[in-house]
């Protein structure tokens, strides 16, 4: 298995580890305090926190594939109700809470977290901020000091540094963001109505969206990705793994297969836990239904 490979097999294994901030139970309410109430609100100044207080401009371009209008509505005043930095330490205190809740003690404490977190930061502080805005924004905070919330951390950082290399691909191949949603719903990472709901694409706007992609003879009258939609997405996602591979360099091999088996068992307690709903608009497949990582 080459890097690129294996950083894809890594972002399975990671993603749900870094995203409990997203599914915890009390994810609409761990914002409230500081005048952010509703999931959205708390969603999008939480992930752009620690780029600073940029407006929903920045946010509506390295988010990429949310309605303009929804990101507008979500980041409005929402720097005058609450810093950036107070953003970021909630989210922090959100992601311990709800890994200690669904890992439990023993896991959180455990030989493997010790061992992932070290390897994690290793390849995270190799990834090169050059062209990606987000992840960069994450590379001027702290790291936390405990193992679990190291791992939370690095899984973080891979993670934006991951999606900021799609965004680019996606430019690359002329799609935008309510076609990008198109085709991971053609593909069957998820399905138009979660997609167009979760990212609020009006029906109007995303039916066009399918015509353009039909035009280019990427989408079929029943909205599946034709032959040379299928090659075009291969292409996206196997650029994406590309740009993704780098942070990789900094471990061996063997370091690299251990990484994955280890995020794999932590996941698998999130997973296990109820800790992401499957499909859903990530568009992360079940790594439990997986024999690799």
């Amino acid at each position: 298995m080459g890097d690129a490979s294996r950083a894809r097999t890594l972002w399975r294994a990671f993603e749900p580890y870094h995203a409990v901030v997203y599914f915890a139970p009390d994810v609409k309410s761990a914002f409230e305090d500081l005048g952010l109430p509703g999931f959205w609100r708390g969603y999008f100044a939480s992930r752009a926190a620690p780029m600073g207080p940029v407006p929903a401009e920045v946010v509506i371009a390295t988010f990429y594939n949310f309605h303009p209008a929804m990101v507008r509505r979500a980041m409005s005043e929402t720097w005058v109700r609450a810093a950036p930095a107070a953003v970021t330490a909630a989210r922090v205190r959100l992601a311990d809470r709800t890994l200690r809740a669904w890992l439990g003690d023993e896991a959180i404490a455990s030989s493997d977290v010790a061992e992932a977190s070290g390897l994690a930061r290793r390849a995270a502080e190799q990834a090169s901020p050059a062209g990606r805005p987000l992840f960069a924004g994450y590379t001027s905070l702290e790291w936390p000091a405990e193992p679990h919330l190291v791992l939370w951390h690095a899984t973080t950082l891979l993670r934006e540094h991951r999606g900021d290399g799609h965004v680019t691909a996606l430019v690359g191949a002329q799609v935008d963001g309510c076609e990008a949603n198109v085709l991971t719903a053609a593909a069957g990472s998820s399905t138009g109505e979660l997609q167009r709901a979760s990212r609020q694409w009006p029906e109007d706007e995303w039916g066009a969206a399918v015509d353009r992609l039909r035009q280019r003879d990427w989408i079929s009258v029943d909205t599946t990705l034709t032959p040379t939609g299928a090659a075009a997405k291969r292409r996206i996602e196997d650029l994406t793994d590309e740009l993704a591979a780098p942070p990789l360099a900094a471990l061996d091999q063997s370091e690299q297969e251990r990484l994955v088996v280890l995020l794999g068992r932590l996941s698998r307690l999130v997973l296990d836990a109820g800790g992401v709903t499957f499909p859903n608009p990530i568009g992360l497949p079940d790594l439990r239904e997986r024999t690799d990582t």
